[in-house]
């Protein structure tokens, strides 16, 4: 296998390089599952630095934890595979909401969310994100609700912390305090509004995964960016061992194959961002979606997953029919408005975003709560 050469200064000590770089897999696992002597070389740090450069970290054979994905059978625990190894990031997984009240977060209903989630079968949680109202957040906030989304999941499933900026320094910043807080990796979205060449986009995420021993998960969504992440970019950053995974919103199914064929043999995870293209990304290849969706609907979000998994096409298909009107109704006005609109309703949060996004007109509402009756929520 060719060797890779990695700066001693991306890593903390090689333990921390594959606990972190491989998908978080857990350093009990990976104790039982490595030789004993490269428990011993790891354990000797950066003695051994030369072990791990050798070979893209999150190929380490180590065990995975489990997560649920049967929301009708309890005990029922699976574990998925991706090009032969088994990966965290699969399935349903939400793009969470920033619940506020009087104005702050509200802490209690993000607690709420979060454990419902949990209990109705999400694979991951992604904080701060999108749909998290990151762009308002103020630092400090973004902190919070990271440290406080990691801390009510205990460990249950995995936490992708949105970390993007259009400042790489910014962005290393929110990276650093992820990996310090416990996430299990990192969102980071392509750099907007200074509109960067294909050049710097490499650049930037390149400096970022040379700077933090953290898995980062590319985001490209170039409705919201401008800037686009093509693929012959993805492939090349795809290749770094710190870099695991894309999750894509350009809306063209056809780079699912163009990635899985430019870093076949890499363990790269290709996650929807765009919940009515799911099934297609899905049968393409995708392990995923980070949803907005899921918000309002994540039993029936992590139900379509695991019937892909079981290889129901059926299933997938009649739940994809019964709320593609909802997968709409939520992008009617700016997102999260119609999100968090639909959750009021519900009864799970207030409505209320922070401008200049404001909540959906009534006409928006009327069509998200006849979408939310088609969908069998209200």
């Amino acid at each position: 296998m060719a060797r890779r050469n990695m700066p001693a200064s991306v890593v903390d000590t090689t333990l921390d390089a594959a606990a972190r770089s491989g998908f978080r897999l857990g350093a009990v696992g990976m104790a039982a599952a490595l030789p004993a002597v490269i428990v011993a070389s790891i354990a000797a740090a950066r003695v051994a630095l030369d072990v791990l450069t050798r070979i893209k970290p999150c190929l380490f054979p180590y065990r995975c934890r489990r997560a649920k994905h049967d929301v009708t059978d309890s005990n029922t625990s699976v574990q998925h595979i991706n090009r032969g190894n088994i990966t965290m990031f699969h399935g349903s997984i939400p793009a969470l909401v920033t619940p506020f009240k009087n104005g702050a977060v509200d802490r209690k209903a993000f607690a709420d969310l979060v454990e419902r989630q949990i209990e109705a079968g999400a694979g991951a949680l992604v904080p701060c994100g999108t749909t998290g109202e990151s762009a308002t957040l103020s630092h400090e906030e973004h902190r919070e609700v990271v440290t406080l989304c990691i801390e009510v999941t205990a460990g249950r499933i995995p936490v992708i912390a949105g970390a993007g900026s259009n400042s790489t320094r910014e962005a290393i910043g929110l990276v650093e305090h992820a990996k310090e807080a416990g996430a299990d990796a990192v969102l980071c979205v392509c750099p907007y509004y200074n509109r960067p060449d294909q050049a710097g986009l490499e650049a930037h995420f390149r400096t970022i995964a040379d700077t933090v021993a953290m898995p980062i998960i590319l985001y490209n969504v170039p409705g919201r960016t401008v800037s686009d992440l093509l693929p012959d970019t993805v492939i090349r950053l795809g290749k770094h061992p710190n870099i695991v995974g894309i999750k894509d919103a350009a809306g063209d199914l056809a780079r699912v194959s163009l990635h899985a064929a430019g870093l076949e043999g890499e363990q790269f995870v290709q996650i929807c961002g765009d919940d009515p293209l799911t099934l297609g990304h899905r049968a393409m290849g995708g392990t995923g979606c980070i949803s907005v969706t899921a918000n309002v609907a994540p039993a029936d979000m992590a139900a379509l997953h695991t019937a892909v998994d079981k290889g129901d096409i059926a299933a997938a298909q009649a739940i994809e029919k019964k709320f593609i009107a909802l997968h709409k109704a939520l992008f009617l006005s700016p997102s999260p408005g119609p999100a968090k609109y639909a959750l009021s309703r519900l009864g799970l949060c207030e409505a209320s975003t922070r401008l200049p996004i404001v909540g959906p007109d009534e006409a928006a509402r009327a069509k998200i709560d006849a979408a939310m009756e088609i969908a069998g929520l209200i």
